[in-house]
């Protein structure tokens, strides 16, 4: 592994989620596998494992998974989204008394992690609301910023607020009453998984803006991808987009059987840089969220990998989409 000239900074990983599965985040990869309780994904992510990495910041998911999503146990309603939101926040609680994490809230909070010697220090978590079910309405989102939630993505799949991935639909009535409360409360939207007619309604009167795990749809097709559209809107805001390291998501018409070269994250970095510039463009990898080292690019096949996959980026702007760009935006989000 090539030690990088910057931290890394990942947009989006479903830690907690992870823990829900069963998975012991706090041992070596090596232990984590020997023992892992998922099969068929064979798991990339652990916290020694991102330290390895050169990992300072991620942010981490409050993500409830619906019925029907191929999980025993999704939510049907609010309360049950809530559950399982609450629950993955006490896990992300848990690991901070012991230690392994540390959650961030202020851009004071941003510097100190950022500024830890390399490899000691907990892992920096910016906590992100993955699909806005577990909030009961807009009323209730000053509940989860007291809970140190600082990014919500309206959608997922489809939920009461939002169309989403798979799900085309607009922003209801109750997506414009969250959507007005989070630029009340200075609270960021992830446009991940958002529609298209969803999109076009949060830009009536938008907040600031990321794409925190987002590829480009000019590359690949579906509603799953930013539009050119979307990627400038983000970059208005002064946002970033992370990129996934999912194939399928990187190369248009790719099954889950395929591995695309490192070359494909490369293309929509590319063209990410020449739509909105290279400031705009970070990680987010999703890395374990969903899948495993089976349907990551050839040559990531645990997170140490990553760093290595970032060096055939051009130098000169490896240290922000590797983490720079990110760091930026969390010291003025954060306030």
């Amino acid at each position: 592994m090539i030690p990088l000239p910057f931290p890394v900074v990942d947009g989006h990983l479903d830690l907690a989620y992870n823990a829900g599965l069963g998975r012991d985040l706090t041992l070596p990869l090596a232990e984590l596998r020997a023992a892992d309780p998922v099969a068929g994904q064979t798991a990339t992510v652990s916290f020694p494992e991102l330290r390895a990495a050169g990992v300072r910041v991620a942010f981490g998911t409050l993500f409830a998974v619906p019925a029907g999503a191929g999980e025993a146990g999704g939510y049907r309603d609010h309360a049950g989204a809530r559950r399982q939101a609450l629950a993955q926040l006490e896990q992300y609680h848990r690991w901070e008394a012991a230690g392994h994490v540390r959650l961030l809230t202020r851009a004071a909070d941003v510097r100190e992690v950022l500024a830890a010697p390399d490899g000691t220090g907990p892992l920096g978590v910016v906590l992100l609301m993955e699909g806005a079910d577990p909030l009961r309405d807009a009323g209730d989102l000053p509940f989860w910023v007291d809970a140190g939630v600082r990014v919500i993505g309206p959608a997922w799949g489809a939920t009461r607020y939002a169309g989403g991935t798979d799900a085309p639909g607009p922003l209801t009535d109750a997506g414009r009453e969250l959507v007005a409360a989070m630029r009340e409360l200075g609270v960021t939207l992830d446009l991940s998984h958002l529609d298209d007619a969803a999109f076009e309604g949060v830009m009536e009167a938008p907040p600031a803006l990321v794409a925190t795990h987002a590829n480009s749809r000019a590359l690949v097709p579906g509603n799953r991808h930013l539009t050119d559209k979307m990627a400038r809107a983000v970059a208005a805001s002064g946002g970033v987009v992370g990129l996934v390291l999912l194939s399928r998501f990187l190369r248009a018409g790719v099954g889950d059987r395929v591995r695309v070269p490192p070359e494909a994250v490369l293309e929509h970095a590319r063209h990410y840089a020449g739509l909105i510039g290279w400031e705009h463009v970070g990680l987010g990898s999703d890395l374990d969220g969903g899948f495993g080292a089976e349907k990551t690019p050839l040559g990531v096949g645990r997170y140490a990998d990553v760093p290595g996959l970032l060096e055939r980026l051009p130098e000169d702007v490896r240290a922000g989409v590797a983490g720079g760009n990110w760091a930026r935006w969390l010291l003025g989000a954060l306030g």
